[in-house]
């Protein structure tokens, strides 16, 4: 796995992967194969107003974008201009790639930049409160469950345009990274996971 800064050479691999089955999409909102392009350049405007960096998760197998994420809500440390926190989301794999070990190593990448670059005090998830596959692959990754909050954000599923969500808060704190680190490279240390390369978010080898 290897992540790259969202851009519209991306569209085409997104395209085929988000239309390779929708069935995994009930409470999450993925773009279909004609929205990709508005989608990208959705994400490219929230990260130019300073709010969004979004990336393409690569398969370094098949050299091929099969899904996507990014760091989200940036909160800066009161009365200064360092990053307290930030935010994982926006993150949606094809359904090929599910279940693959994709998701478990982006996380990884995503965390150490965040807590060993940036030297954050803490990363967000949250999902609808609902939506067990994610829940239970965002505990898989090490992160703690701290509750629902109710009617928290926008819902996605389908029939449900307007109405709010409950979501389910998680995180992990800077205190926790090192035991966090150690679980997820013992997830990952398999032949398979080990020969893909672990690739950091600004696109450098880790």
């Amino acid at each position: 796995m290897r992540l790259e800064p969202l851009g519209h050479h991306h569209a085409r691999d997104l395209a085929e992967a988000a239309e390779e089955s929708r069935e995994a999409y009930t409470f999450t909102w993925v773009p279909t194969a004609a929205e990709v392009g508005g989608y990208i350049d959705a994400q490219l405007a929230r990260a130019a107003a300073g709010r969004l960096a979004p990336y393409a998760q690569v398969s370094v197998a098949s050299g091929r974008a099969v899904g996507a994420t990014a760091y989200w809500e940036p909160r800066l440390w009161p009365g200064g201009d360092r990053l307290c926190a930030v935010e994982i989301g926006f993150t949606w794999l094809g359904r090929s790639a599910l279940g693959t070990g994709l998701n478990t190593e982006a996380k990884y990448l995503l965390f150490r930049h965040a807590f060993e670059t940036w030297e954050v005090a803490r990363v967000d998830l949250k999902t609808d409160a609902r939506n067990r596959r994610s829940r239970a692959a965002l505990e898989k990754v090490g992160a703690r469950f701290e509750g629902v909050l109710r009617n928290w954000s926008q819902s996605w599923a389908p029939g449900e345009s307007g109405r709010l969500r409950d979501s389910a808060m998680f995180s992990v704190i800077a205190e926790e990274w090192p035991e966090c680190r150690t679980h997820l490279k013992a997830l990952l240390r398999t032949p398979a996971r080990a020969a893909s390369g672990d690739r950091a978010p600004g696109g450098g080898t880790a």
